[in-house]
């Protein structure tokens, strides 16, 4: 396989610049199994696509206000600091634009007061040391501005803040969100619960590595970035007891289906925490989901190359084409699609 089997044309007027004033008014494609039509609904219909049983998953991981500024000590160049990762002992391990790449040992002065040591360096991401006179989590709430992806060509505003948040976000430590999951309000978690649905959260802390293009043309060479996960024994049980009632599983995000598919042996979910890498390709078979609620992806991107191989990748970029056609809103702020997995 090659990376541009996964293109497609996108009009950049189509790609999202700011939410909707309703999370649950976005729109939502409906992609069934095989050759049946495709249907054009609004992510508030979901629940007349689920049944009494059914088990949603959502991911729970909470964004962190993870872009600084700041400017070299001595030199007093511009710095752009996008954190990766937070570590222990008010470190971290972060993406860091500059004019000349910053060495070991030097110092970045930041705007919102003090400074990130740098003691390292792992590939394009550098790892810092921060002393800001506190927990570094705690002074990121205030001193932090939201990282908004590189295609939302705005500086965030003050209703970014929420609105880049999942309403059920718990678990701080991403620095993207899980974007599948903005599209839930309070109402429509209420439907879905009047309607029998049940829900059941794992962790996924994306990385800012979601956001780096595959640099190879053979997809089989690329190398995918690390990402922490949790599944929890608690959501184990439930996706046991909902395969043995006859529901079906629902994951809402590929982040969800990443975690899943990681903790999975031989067909079957256990409890995980830890580091993955897993890269999902069509010929990969899912079985942790029957269906997918996902957003529109990036051409050429692994989170396309893993939509294609749960639905098809012929089914996925026929799907793709309807959405431009019909002019569906694309990326992180932008519309849906719920698939069905494939045989």
């Amino acid at each position: 396989m090659k990376k541009s089997d996964f293109s497609f044309d996108l009009p950049r007027e189509l790609i999202a610049q700011a939410p909707l004033a309703e999370r649950s008014a976005s729109r939502m494609l409906v992609v069934p199994r095989g050759g049946a039509s495709l249907d054009d609904r609004y992510v508030r219909d979901l629940p007349g696509f689920l049944d009494p049983g059914d088990l949603l998953v959502f991911n729970d991981t909470r964004v962190i206000p993870a872009r600084l500024f700041g400017r070299k000590r001595g030199s007093g160049g511009r710095v752009e600091i996008l954190i990766e990762r937070l570590l222990p002992g008010e470190e971290a391990r972060a993406q860091v634009g500059a004019s000349k790449t910053p060495k070991s040992g030097s110092v970045i002065e930041l705007d919102a007061g003090g400074v990130a040591e740098v003691i390292g360096r792992d590939g394009s991401f550098h790892h810092l040391r921060f002393h800001v006179g506190g927990p570094l989590e705690s002074w990121l709430a205030t001193a932090g501005r939201m990282p908004l992806p590189p295609y939302i060509q705005r500086e965030p505003g003050s209703d970014d803040a929420e609105r880049y948040q999942t309403v059920f976000a718990r678990a701080s430590g991403a620095v993207a969100a899980p974007t599948a999951g903005l599209h839930f309000d309070q109402p429509l978690l209420d439907a879905l619960r009047d309607r029998g649905v049940d829900f059941g959260h794992v962790t996924l802390h994306v990385g800012a590595g979601t956001f780096q293009p595959m640099r190879v043309d053979d997809v089989r060479e690329h190398r995918m970035h690390s990402e922490w996960i949790d599944v929890g024994t608690a959501l184990v049980q439930k996706v046991r007891r909902t395969r043995a009632a006859g529901g079906r599983v629902v994951a809402v995000g590929t982040t969800v289906v990443r975690a899943m598919e990681s903790a999975t042996v031989e067909g079957e979910l256990h409890p995980f925490a830890g580091e993955t890498s897993i890269f999902i390709v069509p010929g990969y078979r899912i079985t942790s989901a029957d269906l997918l609620l996902t957003n529109f992806h990036l051409p050429e991107s692994t989170l396309l190359m893993l939509v294609s191989a749960f639905a098809g990748r012929e089914r996925v970029l026929a799907a793709y084409a309807h959405a431009v056609r019909e002019r569906y809103r694309f990326f992180s702020y932008g519309d849906a699609m719920l698939l069905t997995a494939h045989p």
